[in-house]
């Protein structure tokens, strides 16, 4: 019996040297998969941000159904559902919550104080001023900024060089979105330059869209906001196609439907970069120990059919800078660098 047992702990031992542990090797497979929450405003469960943390999750050797499960909360634009979208999450019991936007962030902290939280899609000037929405927030928050306060002058230089005899740019947005706001304010700055006029119009329901269409003339533009609340993107781009109206749009995503021209990082990769973070966190980092950071790449992406539509000449070196070009006759986006193929409208 002394001797049986002696060969076990040596065998043990052997293993353990070799690189085998297999009782560490059974608790693994009995550990049931990490449970991460999905927090937006999304219209559809498989947002292009979403899709692109599955993908950089299974890059870092995360299979979905073996290692991670996904619980996802969309609200259809609808910011007043998030708090109980969130609430569901926590009652799931998730280990980390994926938010994409300022409110969702905002929902999640507020439904549990204990839950991890990356996000995307949220500008610049919000990441300052989380640490005041709770007096710990930033112990549980990280993510991928988008850039999008930053961003805002270079889209009004873009637009103007595309359309030269635009003097007046509406810009839509939710009256909730601090990021917008702040976005909005720094375009303005920067439109004395251009000998833009912008017109801020922060709204409070899709009523109130409907009602800044109409206010829309000759010599008018649209700077689109970088979120899904009250579906501004997706109005102003109707509104853009069927009144041939310029707009500039935040991300390739709108070009790929048609939207004239986008000017900052693509959801997809932004989902992507996350992926990294979450890792680290199901690892057992701290969120406050993995610093925000800005989104990777920046996309210039031109569709010249709309471009044609709208009677738009597209200057050389626009298309020279461009990442990705939308064509009519090939439909197909021609993407440089490192970018794939991806279908036209």
């Amino acid at each position: 019996m002394r001797l049986a047992r002696q060969l076990s702990i040596f065998t043990s031992i052997a293993l353990a040297v070799l690189g085998f542990v297999p009782l560490h090797a059974q608790e693994l497979q009995a550990r049931r998969p990490y449970r991460i929450g999905v927090l937006n405003e999304a219209w559809a469960a498989n947002h292009p941000a979403v899709e692109g943390l599955k993908s950089g999750l299974k890059e870092l050797g995360l299979e979905e159904g073996r290692d991670i499960t996904f619980e996802v909360r969309f609200t259809e634009g609808n910011s007043q559902a998030l708090p109980g979208k969130a609430a569901e999450l926590v009652e799931k019991k998730v280990d980390l919550i994926f938010t994409n936007g300022d409110a969702a962030i905002h929902a999640a902290y507020n439904a549990s104080e204990k839950i991890p939280i990356v996000f995307t899609q949220v500008g610049d000037s919000v990441i300052p001023r989380l640490p005041r929405i709770g007096h710990n927030i930033v112990e549980k928050i990280t993510g991928i900024s988008s850039l999008n306060v930053k961003l805002a002058p270079k889209r009004l230089e873009i637009m103007k060089t595309l359309v030269p005899t635009i003097r007046r740019v509406l810009a839509v947005y939710p009256a909730s979105d601090v990021s917008a706001l702040a976005a909005v304010q720094d375009a303005q700055k920067a439109a004395l330059a251009l000998k833009l006029e912008i017109v801020s119009h922060p709204v409070f329901a899709t009523e109130d869209v409907r009602r800044v269409f109409k206010s829309v003339g000759s010599g008018d533009g649209f700077l689109v906001p970088d979120n899904d609340t009250f579906d501004i993107p997706s109005a102003i781009l109707e509104m853009s196609l069927a009144s041939h109206v310029p707009a500039v749009f935040p991300t390739t995503l709108w070009v790929s439907h048609g939207g004239l021209v986008s000017y900052g990082p693509d959801y997809y990769s932004q989902g992507v970069q996350a992926a990294r973070l979450v890792v680290k966190i199901l690892q057992g980092v701290r969120p406050q120990d993995l610093p925000v950071e800005g989104a990777e790449k920046i996309d210039l992406a031109i569709s010249l059919k709309t471009a044609a539509l709208l009677r738009v000449s597209v200057p050389r070196k626009v298309l020279l800078r461009a990442d990705r070009i939308y064509r009519p006759r090939s439909h197909a986006a021609v993407c440089f660098g490192s970018m794939s193929f991806f279908s036209s409208y």
